[in-house]
């Protein structure tokens, strides 16, 4: 029983919503996203919410139901209040600037990466180390996040590297001289 996708998406007065043989389009403050939902799944649209309508009764129904009314959802609340992520360089000399829609990271190569963002992701850097991305799309948000990251992914034993705001690093002990006691 599919009990997330019976769950009706409530909207508010900022978000137009609009459905059309089969493609969703939801506008708001932060932007505009599109979807096409599944041949499978059905929209019910209100004023004040939609309701997701599939076979619930089949795992076919309620996996795709399930999916379509998450990705609905996120859509809402990210044309409505957005998405952010927080990250932090952490390294002697690490930084970052933004110019338009390029982020320049020096993170201890000899070059600096320049990193194009997507349409719908914008950053702000704060102290030079703090990168704020904030999006309407969320799945864009976190890709742009973790491609950031896999430049230099934290590392255990000094904790350098660029990492998600308030995120731990499990610190591993160096290496001991052979003998020492």
């Amino acid at each position: 029983m599919s009990r997330i996708g019976k769950m009706p998406i409530t909207l508010n007065d900022k978000v137009n919503v609009t459905y059309l043989d089969g493609k969703l389009t939801v506008k708001g403050k932060k932007g505009e996203m599109q979807y096409q939902t599944p041949t499978e799944v059905d929209l019910e649209i209100t004023k004040t919410q939609i309701n997701i309508k599939s076979d619930f009764t089949n795992s076919d129904g309620r996996r795709l139901g399930g999916t379509a009314r998450v990705i609905i959802g996120n859509m809402v609340h990210g044309v409505s209040e957005g998405f952010e992520k927080d990250l932090e360089l952490v390294g002697v000399g690490y930084r970052a600037q933004v110019s338009g829609k390029k982020l320049t990271l020096s993170l201890g190569f000899s070059h600096p990466i320049e990193y194009q963002l997507p349409a719908l992701v914008d950053a702000q850097i704060d102290a030079n180390t703090k990168i704020k991305l904030s999006s309407c799309d969320k799945q864009a948000l976190g890709q742009t996040a973790a491609e950031i990251r896999s430049y230099r992914p934290p590392e255990p034993y000094k904790g350098k590297g660029v990492l998600f705001a308030k995120e731990q690093v499990r610190r591993k002990a160096g290496k001991t001289a052979k003998g020492s006691k």
